[in-house]
């Protein structure tokens, strides 16, 4: 292995003045009056944020996040001039299939922190030894502990190829892929490429839906409540994906400066996931892994790591790499392995088999479950990995 492709061991160890630092911001905030409205159309409600922010500075403690991150495996590695950050645990069952997950925005690899002792050590959660998965959880350029790319071109497409490379350089010779959010795009990006010793991919959100809305199937109630989904997250509650796809670098101000700025922009997502994640600060009650202390982890890892505006950089590119891809007229190359779709109840918009069938013909594995949303690995660690390890199960043999 040459210098380059040295993978190194990695931990995390914040400074203490970096954490002071960041209650004496939080302790600083000037607040906007309370919203003119009862519910979220103007924006994350006041009463929340006041009470994350209270935690945030008299509860929450950052080193137990820190000490379960340090409790796992983390290497970094360049690839293609970004230093790549990522959490590699291999199962005790020799037998295991390597996969690679990718998380999405606003998450990081604590949403999926959940799933790594289910997908891992199956035999502990239920499951069976032949579903386990020796797992690779990398950080997305950009985000987290990831270094930033130093110039444009880092659509989804050019980190499907990071993915392999890395992949590769862990050894894996066969071995497949799953994403969600952002990660549903770059995990896309890999099945189109089908790079050598990728044998399978599983995504919970049908990113692919935004470019072909006018192709999807609209006769079914299902297809019907789909698009009326899609309609709504485009006509209202788009405002952080236009802002990021068209001006990332003027948030990140912003999102670089307070961390109570930072935590209102991160949970305005998506309305499902707003008002579960409210519940958990203001009547105290989470819903599965969305708990205060989980939220506030992923919060406080993009204000350490300063990366609230590298990370709105990867919408840039995708509006670019999309806008390119109307222009020419041309549908993109296909995927080349099966595809597994799971369609959680809560997502933006949840897509019927009809739909998923359309963005992958032959689909291989599709399923509804009756409960979880957008952060669904997050929320709902036991149900999820039941999924992966069903979409997967097929691919064990070569």
């Amino acid at each position: 292995m040459s210098q380059d492709d040295e993978v190194r061991p990695f931990r995390l160890d914040t400074p203490e003045e970096a954490l002071t630092d960041l209650r004496r911001r939080i302790t600083a905030t000037r607040w906007p009056t309370r919203e003119l409205v009862a519910d979220r159309s103007q924006g994350v409600q006041l009463a929340t944020v006041q009470e994350l922010a209270r935690y945030w500075t008299t509860e929450y403690d950052w080193r137990a996040c820190e000490a379960r991150l340090n409790a796992l495996p983390q290497y970094t590695t360049e690839i293609d001039g970004v230093e790549i950050h990522f959490i590699h645990v291999r199962s005790p069952h020799a037998d295991a299939l390597p996969l690679i997950m990718t998380h999405g925005w606003p998450g990081s690899v604590v949403e999926l922190l959940g799933v790594v002792g289910p997908l891992t050590d199956p035999t502990e959660h239920g499951g069976r030894a032949e579903d386990a998965f020796h797992l690779v959880l990398p950080s997305l350029p950009g985000y987290g502990f990831s270094g930033e790319p130093t110039e444009t071109g880092w659509d989804s497409a050019r980190m499907a190829q990071a993915w392999a490379q890395l992949m590769d350089r862990l050894g894996y010779s066969r071995y497949v892929a799953q994403g969600g959010d952002v990660g549903s795009s770059v995990t896309d990006a890999m099945g189109r490429q089908a790079a050598d010793g990728l044998v399978g991919i599983h995504v919970n959100l049908l990113a692919a839906a935004i470019g072909l809305k006018d192709q999807l199937p609209a006769k079914s109630a299902p297809e019907r409540a789909a698009h009326d989904a899609l309609a709504t997250f485009t006509m209202d509650g788009f405002g952080y994906f236009l802002e990021q796809t068209t001006r990332p670098q003027t948030i990140g101000y912003s999102l670089l400066d307070s961390p109570v700025g930072l935590a209102a922009w991160m949970l305005d997502h998506d309305t499902d996931s707003y008002y579960k994640i409210s519940r958990a600060f203001v009547d105290g009650e989470p819903v599965g892994g969305l708990t205060r202390e989980t939220v506030v982890d992923n919060i406080t890892l993009y204000w350490l790591t300063g990366t609230g505006a590298s990370s709105a950089r990867w919408y840039w590119e995708f509006g670019r790499f999309q806008a390119a891809a109307d222009a020419a007229g041309q549908p993109p190359p296909p995927v080349a392995v099966p595809v597994g779709f799971t369609a959680f109840p809560g997502e933006i918009w949840a897509a019927p088999r009809s739909w998923a069938e359309t963005v992958y013909p032959g689909l291989a594995y599709f399923n509804e479950v009756d409960r979880g949303g957008h952060f669904a690995a997050w929320e709902e660690p036991e149900l999820f990995a039941a999924e992966v390890r069903a979409a997967f199960r097929p691919l064990r043999q070569p």
